[in-house]
């Protein structure tokens, strides 16, 4: 599915409505060809600047509801390059899978993605996230990392947020 680049979005980044894989991926983890079970993008959300001086990403952007957002929805796939790399320089990597063989999965936005790139962490915004990741596998067994509702409403116009996670801050210590 082809859409128009979302406004506000950065021109040094690839806007993309798929994962796209890089040869480090073996392919016995890539997609088969079935669709995906859920869409990878949202007409829900809005990307904007953040301007309030207090927010620890002022000068940037955050991800935004154009609408509310039921509890324990899908709101959006993050969609990025699928890699086994080590990508420890990315602010947009998050890891997809780790499997006990050693092999690593991870997601990265940096270069190139959708709306989920900015979704921000919820530490100096507010007292816990709205939002949570959620990792699944397409009818066609390819894996994805989604964005889904907590076990609230998220209203009109509120900032989307997740937890990056501790082990993310401790990288960026």
């Amino acid at each position: 599915m082809s859409r128009r680049k979302p406004l506000q979005w950065p021109t040094s980044v690839q806007f993309i409505t798929s994962p796209r894989y890089h040869s480090s991926v073996p392919a016995s983890l890539r997609t088969n060809g079935a669709p995906p079970s859920l869409p990878t993008h949202a007409i829900n959300v809005r990307i904007k600047p953040i301007t309030d001086t207090d927010h620890p990403a002022c000068g940037q952007y955050g991800l935004f509801t154009h609408k509310k957002i039921p509890p324990r929805s899908h709101i959006i796939d993050y969609i990025g390059e699928v890699h086994c790399q080590e990508r420890a320089e990315s602010d947009y990597d998050l890891s997809l899978y780790r499997s006990q063989d050693g092999v690593n999965v991870g997601i990265d936005a940096r270069d190139m993605g959708n709306e989920s790139r900015f979704i921000n962490d919820y530490r100096g915004i507010q007292d816990k996230p709205n939002a949570e990741f959620v990792e699944y596998r397409t009818a066609g067994g390819e894996m994805r990392m989604s964005i889904w509702t907590k076990e609230k409403a998220i209203r009109k116009g509120d900032e989307i947020l997740v937890s990056y996670g501790k082990p993310w801050w401790r990288g960026r210590q």
